[in-house]
């Protein structure tokens, strides 16, 4: 009766999965029109139907934080789910369209799908064209006049003249060369000098403060992006374990793990483990006995003390195997959570990267040696065995595995030694080119 039961639920949860699958595409049309729609009511409501710009109404840079950050919002909203209802409907065949069909599932007509698909094109095509533009107005804007080297008469004249602006190539615009970072410039001059003279150019800029007050808030808003992103990258691997072992894993392995069929123990390890505790039990029976002067036990009251402790341990070690076998499949979830993050959040990673380059690199000499130094001694230094050991050790406890000593000593002699040459290729191959003094810190401090 009890496995009837469990299996018209499993049924039933498989039957609402797959409405819920066949649904995909209308849900995730209408998911992205509504962002669209709520899009287009800011756009009527406070920037007379305009996109939504700073340029489009006058209002402080709070409230354009407020409406920018709501924009952001639901253009990723409606990217998101219009993905998802291309990739659905490429997944569904003429088969399950019949299945739909079938279980009374209506889908919209192609002509109401259309006209969601043209008024969410028409309102997202406002905002991704933004980037082209700006790329489009740096490369036509007039630079100052600039000396210029003139050959003529066989003389050479100094004369002032203006830089052409560089053509655009009207084709193969997305192939143009991406702009380098600081590990990939070198220059003739120290850096350090370089940023001075850049520096006292952009204070003697009178559109300067526009350009501080514009790289602020852009700072800002990239430091806001990558911290959320960061938190996401913890927070939902870690919820998506805890719900995943307590609503989907955590059931179906209690219902399928009867404790009168089911063996008690994982692996050696937890067996000897409980007969150790189960031992000591006995002997702390017998040294309380002794200093409180009672009169001895008896056999049979030692043997009900011992088999209640026993039966104790057996429930206990019974539930940290079901625990281990849970956090495997959680787990599993887990990394697929963190996964589907990396995979739809590309423009997060990028502004991410950017966060790290200007933190790492923005350093003083002193900080980097402290931090290379710091993660170096953790990771690949004399004592760094020894925590490896803890943690691949607290690893195979979480999944219920054996401590493999072999496999943890062939780990420890590996994996630090290819760490610590991945530190060094770096020290060499970036550090040592854009901060020398930096490297030679670290050298001192090292020593």
């Amino acid at each position: 009766m009890k496995n009837s039961v469990f299996s018209q639920k499993i049924y039933s949860f498989l039957l609402d999965t797959y409405r819920w699958y066949l649904q995909t595409p209308e849900r995730s049309l209408h998911q992205a029109y509504d962002a669209a729609l709520k899009i287009k009511e800011i756009e009527n409501k406070h920037f007379n139907g305009n996109k939504i710009d700073i340029d489009s109404a006058m209002y402080s840079n709070s409230v354009m934080d407020y409406f920018e950050s709501d924009l952001n919002k639901l253009l990723k909203t409606a990217k998101m789910r219009l993905t998802e209802f291309r990739a659905s409907r490429w997944f569904l065949n003429e088969e399950n369209q019949k299945a739909a069909q079938k279980a009374g599932i209506e889908h919209p007509s192609p002509s109401l799908v259309l006209e969601k698909l043209n008024f969410i094109d028409q309102v997202i095509s406002k905002y991704t064209i933004i980037p082209e533009q700006i790329t489009s107005k740096a490369l036509v804007a007039k630079p100052p006049n600039i000396p210029v080297d003139v050959i003529s008469d066989d003389k050479l004249l100094r004369v002032n003249a203006p830089m052409l602006p560089p053509k655009i190539p009207t084709q193969g615009l997305d192939k143009r060369p991406k702009p380098k970072r600081k590990a990939d410039t070198m220059g003739v001059l120290p850096r350090s000098i370089l940023s001075t003279i850049t520096r006292l150019q952009v204070e003697l800029d009178p559109n300067s403060e526009q350009e501080v007050i514009q790289n602020f808030r852009q700072a800002q808003r990239r430091t806001i992006i990558s911290i959320r992103f960061i938190l996401l990258l913890i927070i939902v691997p870690l919820l998506t374990h805890q719900i995943a072992k307590a609503f989907v894993v955590g059931p179906l392995v209690e219902e399928f793990r009867e404790t009168e069929q089911i063996q008690i123990f994982l692996n050696s390890e937890m067996e000897e483990e409980a007969l150790v505790e189960l031992h000591r039990f006995e002997e702390k029976l017998k040294f309380e006995n002794l200093i409180t002067k009672a009169p001895p036990l008896l056999p049979e009251r030692m043997e009900i003390e011992l088999k209640n402790r026993a039966v104790e341990l057996a429930e206990e070690f019974r539930n940290e195997s079901s625990n281990a076998i849970k956090n495997v499949f959680a787990d599993i979830f887990s990394v697929v959570a963190f996964i589907w993050l990396l995979v739809v959040s590309k423009s997060s990673i990028a502004v991410i990267k950017d966060f790290f380059d200007h933190i790492v690199y923005g350093l003083s000499d002193s900080a980097k040696a402290f931090i290379i130094i710091l993660f170096t001694d953790i990771f690949v230094g004399f004592h760094s065995p020894h925590g490896w050991e803890v943690l691949l050790e607290g690893v195979s406890r979480h999944w219920g595995l054996p401590a493999n000593r072999d496999f943890i000593f062939l780990f420890i002699a590996t994996f630090p030694v290819i760490l610590d040459t991945i530190f060094k290729y770096w020290i060499f191959r970036y550090l040592n080119r854009i901060s020398p003094s930096a490297v030679a810190t670290y050298r001192n401090m090292n020593e």
